[in-house]
């Protein structure tokens, strides 16, 4: 793998997607989210959750997998931003998420580092990442934490009505989808290869199997291409799956992602940020 280009002082806008931030405008618009932010301040929630994740997960750094820690480091210069902190949870899903509001930190699961790759990896750290600089970290925690909360003990706990509660939710999922395929980008620009992002969502659609080396990226795109030109009587069926609990996926379907993916790649939008021409970029010093 050739050496990756830093991407000096790039920021968010470069990755995130017109529909991410439609979403998140759509929800910050719910009049019910202010007070919700506010109680998952208020009950010490973002708090609550870091101790949770670091009293059940190894943290990464220079004397603990430092080959994990050494890909952080190395994403985030590209990234051009903090270390977060990073830990490994012995989870058998192939997972791995984003938190803290106030002390980042990004958490994988054992399920995913043992299916993927080291470049792979570099997509996944910089898909997380990507959550952490485009700040999705505290929406993410606030829908995590109080959605469900809300459903278990009713949708009046917070003295507002079920059309409000129902309104906020619908608007979180929504978001969360969105949010996935800015992420999605970072993490293309962390690894720099679009074979191994992609490789990187076949892994995880996948999960850990003893056939991996059988996986191809290129039958994989070929199906993403078919869901996408489904014919009406399927597409009818991509609306009714939507209908009866799509709306509640916190995640697009894998297919979805990795076509939306490649067509950002296609763009040229991809190139352009490998240039240099990106909202942030350092400048051309005069006379040159």
């Amino acid at each position: 793998m050739a050496e990756r280009k830093i991407l000096t002082g790039i920021t968010a806008d470069a990755f995130v997607s017109d529909a991410d931030r439609w979403a998140l405008d759509k929800l910050k618009r719910v009049p019910l989210l202010p007070m919700v932010i506010s109680k998952f301040y208020e009950l010490g929630f973002d708090r609550w959750m870091y101790c949770m994740n670091m009293s059940r997960s190894v943290r990464c750094g220079p004397r603990q997998y430092p080959t994990l820690y050494g890909i952080l480091q190395e994403s985030c210069r590209v990234l051009d931003m903090p270390e977060p902190e990073l830990y490994l949870a012995n989870e058998a899903q192939a997972n791995a998420f984003a938190g803290g509001v106030e002390r980042p930190y990004i958490t994988l699961y054992s399920g995913i580092v043992n299916n993927m790759t080291d470049e792979q990896l570099y997509y996944l750290i910089g898909h997380e990442l990507g959550h952490i600089k485009a700040e999705h970290v505290l929406y993410f925690s606030v829908g995590s934490v109080l959605i469900p909360l809300l459903d278990l003990l009713g949708r009046r706990t917070l003295g507002t009505s079920d059309v409000a509660t129902y309104a906020m939710i619908l608007a979180f999922y929504e978001w969360m989808r969105q949010a996935e395929y800015s992420a999605d980008r970072a993490g293309l620009l962390a690894s720099q290869s679009i074979d191994e992002g992609l490789g990187g969502l076949l892994a995880m659609t996948a999960g850990f199997n003893r056939y991996a080396n059988e996986e191809s990226v290129e039958a994989f795109m070929e199906q993403a291409r078919a869901y996408q030109d489904a014919d009406p009587l399927d597409q009818i069926g991509k609306v009714l799956i939507f209908m009866m609990g799509g709306k509640y996926f916190t995640h697009p379907m894998p297919v979805a992602r990795a076509q939306d993916l490649e067509r950002w790649y296609l763009s040229g939008a991809y190139d352009l940020i490998m240039e240099g021409k990106y909202e942030g970029a350092p400048k051309e010093p005069a006379g040159r």
